[in-house]
């Protein structure tokens, strides 16, 4: 659609020529000859842009563009002036005026002036969007969190979300790549057709083919009835591919051809059919690794590989731990009607520490476990499974990302003790070694972590925002 502009000026000859002169490079250009006129129209007709004289009979171009910037901030104005007028050109700039053209005025520079204000008010639209986007839109349902790594793995989400190309959803278990390719389908304009989700691992080749690709009636025993498969029954939807890296060699060559095809063969049938689903793909593996080996076809890797989105581990975003840990506490215990509002600092603790190798899954079991068992208003130490409470991590975290991470220098140093100990497969003396101690040196250096796991702290948890105590209503919705 064109842009509206509207010129404000008395003198009909000179309105009609700026208005047909802007008709010509392609706007929707009409003229009104006052400032009362140009308020009365635009109470029922909004424009884009205001090209308005400043020497007029009744209200000035100037008030006009005070009334502009009062009444219609979106609407942007350019004053027209007389030659060596710069003293009225610069009041009419702060009366909200975005530029002035002087008189005579020329025809290509006029077009050029409506041209850049069109593009500068497209610009404040869009940026106004985004500002709108990012408030109400930047948390998706489903991924929660707000560390760096997970707020890039959200944008990515939001930029890929209305592209029609395929995307590999990557990450280790856990992690919630079921999730984000749900959001991918839900922010995007197939949102109302259907979402199907296939585990690739969870069955034999030729039930994977007929799943994903249909059947026809008597292609095989127990057949006795055509099926589409998900491919088609998808319609215009998205259809998840999941664990894409345990696919079997002979699927794989099948599946590339359906993607290059953007057509099916259900199986014992002749005939070929069209789809129009979206396909995401997601693994755990290291699907340039499988390449290497020879494990997963280069060909199938490149088709699929055309957006990659990586979904951090949750030892990666420590920052996000206890903002989980809260929603599902929240979740579990209204599903079983427990009044168990927060988290006790001490344990609290013992889940910023734990590695979390299960990521977001094992976290989301270990709050069901404890709101099961929990006995009063928070969770506690006792509450949460032994291996946490035992767990001493040994991850060096030299540049961390949240205020979650820093730790004490003795604590620096344990780690580092614990993480040599694990290389040498325990064996004290070559740990000894590498450090450059003796092995009593290392038992001093790790004699005070029993007391510490045993120790009860202090009531308060000091998070990044300076929080005593963590409670439901502190977490998100």
């Amino acid at each position: 659609m064109s842009s509206a502009i509207l010129v404000v000026e008395d003198d009909l000859d000179v309105a009609t020529m700026m208005r047909d002169a802007l008709c010509k490079h392609g706007f929707d250009a009409a003229a009104v000859p006052s400032g009362a006129a140009c308020l009365e129209r635009l109470r029922t007709r909004p424009v884009d842009v205001v090209v308005t004289d400043v020497g007029m009979s009744g209200m000035s171009g100037i008030e006009l563009c005070v009334e502009l910037r009062r009444l219609y901030p979106d609407v942007l104005s350019l004053v027209v002036t007389g030659q060596g007028g710069l003293d009225t050109a610069i009041d009419a700039i702060r009366a909200g005026a975005y530029d002035f053209i002087t008189k005579p005025v020329k025809v290509d520079v006029l077009a050029i002036a409506v041209s850049r204000a069109i593009e500068h008010l497209t610009l404040r639209r869009e940026l106004k969007r985004l500002r709108t986007v990012t408030h109400k839109d930047s948390l998706i349902d489903g991924v929660i969190g707000s560390s760096p790594p997970i707020r890039a793995t959200m944008e990515m989400i939001h930029r890929v979300a209305n592209s029609d190309a395929t995307v590999l959803i990557t990450g280790e278990s856990g992690t919630g790549k079921e999730l984000v390719a749900r959001a991918l389908h839900r922010l995007s304009s197939r949102s109302s057709e259907p979402f199907l989700a296939l585990n690739c691992a969870a069955m034999p080749a030729p039930l994977l083919e007929s799943e994903l690709f249909g059947h026809v009636r008597g292609a095989f025993t127990d057949a006795k009835r055509s099926r589409p498969g998900l491919f088609v029954q998808a319609g215009r939807g998205t259809i998840l591919l999941d664990e894409i890296g345990e696919m079997p060699t002979e699927m794989q060559v099948k599946l590339l051809r359906v993607l290059q095809e953007r057509r099916v063969r259900p199986v014992g049938s002749d005939t070929e059919v069209a789809f129009e689903a979206r396909v995401v793909t997601a693994t755990n593996r290291n699907l340039e690794t499988e390449v290497k080996e020879k494990r997963f076809r280069e060909d199938l890797f490149y088709r699929i590989n055309v957006v990659a989105i990586p979904v951090p581990a949750l030892r990666d975003r420590t920052g996000d731990i206890l903002v989980l840990a809260q929603y599902f506490l929240r979740r579990a215990a209204a599903r079983i009607g427990k009044p168990v509002e927060g988290i006790s600092s001490p344990a609290a603790r013992m889940l910023l520490a734990y590695d979390w190798p299960g990521n977001i899954r094992e976290l989301e079991n270990c709050m069901e476990r404890a709101v099961a068992l929990c006995r009063l208003d928070e969770l506690t130490i006792e509450d949460l499974p032994v291996k946490i409470g035992e767990h001493r991590s040994s991850t060096m975290v030299i540049a961390p990302q949240s205020p979650a991470d820093l730790v004490t220098l003795d604590e620096m140093e344990r780690r580092y003790v614990r993480h040599v100990l694990g290389a040498n497969d325990g064996n004290k003396t070559h740990a000894a070694r590498v450090l450059g101690i003796d092995r009593r040196s290392i038992y001093r250096r790790l004699e005070g972590e029993s007391a510490e796991a045993s120790a009860h702290e202090p009531a308060e948890l000091q998070g990044p925002a300076g929080e005593a105590q963590i409670k439901s209503s502190d977490a998100p919705t």
